[in-house]
């Protein structure tokens, strides 16, 4: 028996010299690389990035005026074109005209115009922000998977050798009538389980790499290695101040609703009056050259033109109401997952800890005890198995609450935009 364990721990240490060797071979990445990547390479960032460039162009020319108008034409042209031979003849008032144009914009209603164009950048910040939030708390999710993943396959690992070696123990016992073979077949059975088990977190940990390699804008098959250690944070212990609660998806509704308000004051700016000016020039030939100069000015006060700019910013008030509505529901939502986030933690940790301070080091006594009775001809297998696959059981549900409480820690990040 001491042989085989001996053997156990050189496989092991095989293993583990393997494992090491492979991770070498590759990249290793932790959260803060993986976010670095993220925010400048994936599409959606950029997206927003070409979105605020395109602003700024739009607000370069937001006080540009209209283009000036030129127009050429005749003017009081007889039908009878033979009178224009007659320069002394009083009917004869033909000539070229010449004109040029140029309406000149209200300044009020040019400067309303670029401060709404102007704000509209913050909105698109803001998103991009939001949407590296969400994309981290992806990321997260992604990474946490791998990580428990493979804690679990290394159980696994070990568990299935271990299991090997109780089997061949428990066969050559067999041979003299200190084994059961119904248990013998049961552990080899449970040895099948355990392979599709690890099949299962291969599988885990492919779409977690296929996840994260997607959210970096890199070749799916990339591969690379990941923290062995992730240390838990004491979010459970705190007290969750929301009453100033700023996250960039609520400060971009009040961004919108800032640009909103903006666009309602240009849109109010439609009653200034705009001017004009236009100058003629008059090529005669019956008489002598003519020019002239007008000035204009538009009434947008006029009860038939009021109602269009009117309705508009009584329309947009409404708009700029239903989004404060919105806002102040986003805030109690995030409130609200922010109080549940915290005290599904705090459960979940006491959990945790009765796991790795009560619940499996009994399991592991229970196995020790049932392993050393084995080994005393005072115990059978099936009691030794059936110890060993409780303890099994143990350690995955401590790992799947590993992963809960990292999950858990990741939402409340979320909701509290955290990195």
């Amino acid at each position: 028996m001491k042989q085989e364990i001996k053997y156990l721990f050189v496989g092991l240490i095989i293993l583990l010299e393997v494992n090491v060797t492979n991770a070498q071979d590759t990249a290793y990445l932790s959260l803060s690389n993986i976010f670095q990547t993220i925010e400048t390479s994936y599409p959606e960032i950029l997206m927003y990035e070409a979105k605020i460039k395109s602003i700024q162009a739009q607000s370069e020319g937001a006080k540009s005026w209209m283009p000036p108008t030129a127009s050429f034409g005749l003017d009081r042209f007889p039908y009878d074109l033979m009178m224009l031979n007659s320069k002394e003849d009083p009917m004869n008032q033909a000539g070229l005209m010449l004109s040029a144009e140029q309406m000149i914009p209200n300044y009020s209603k040019l400067n309303a115009k670029q401060n709404y164009v102007n704000s509209l950048v913050n909105v698109q910040q803001n998103n991009a922000e939001w949407t590296k939030n969400v994309l981290r708390s992806n990321a997260k999710l992604f990474y946490y998977k791998r990580y428990v993943a493979e804690k679990k396959l290394k159980v696994i690992k070990e568990n299935m050798d271990l299991l090997n070696l109780f089997i061949s123990t428990a066969e050559e016992r067999y041979k003299y009538n200190q084994s059961d073979l119904s248990t013998i077949y049961k552990a080899q059975a449970k040895l099948k389980e355990l392979q599709n088990m690890q099949s299962m977190l291969l599988s885990e940990i492919a779409e977690s790499n296929i996840g994260l390699n997607i959210l970096m804008n890199l070749d799916l098959t990339t591969s690379f290695s990941i923290d062995t250690i992730i240390p838990f944070r004491n979010y459970e212990t705190l007290v969750a101040d929301t009453s100033a609660l700023k996250r960039n998806d609520i400060t971009s509704i009040e961004s919108s609703i800032q640009s909103m308000k903006l666009n309602q004051l240009w849109m109010g700016s439609a009653k200034n009056p705009d001017f004009g000016v236009k100058v003629t020039h008059m090529q005669m030939f019956g008489m002598p050259n003519q020019f002239a100069v007008m000035g204009m000015l538009t009434i947008p006060i006029a009860p038939w033109s009021a109602k269009m700019y009117k309705s508009d910013v009584k329309s947009m008030g409404f708009e700029i109401e239903a989004m404060q509505k919105e806002k102040e529901t986003m805030t109690l939502m995030a409130k609200q997952m922010i109080q549940m986030k915290l005290a599904m933690l705090k459960y979940e940790k006491e959990q945790l800890n009765n796991y790795e301070n009560e619940i499996i080091p009994a399991y592991q006594k229970n196995m020790e005890t049932s392993l050393l009775a084995y080994k005393q001809n005072t115990g059978s297998f099936f009691i030794l198995l059936d110890a060993w696959d409780m303890l099994l059981m143990k350690q995955i549900e401590y790992l799947g609450k590993i992963n809960n409480v990292l999950k858990l820690e990741a939402e409340y990040e979320y909701e509290i935009e955290k990195k």
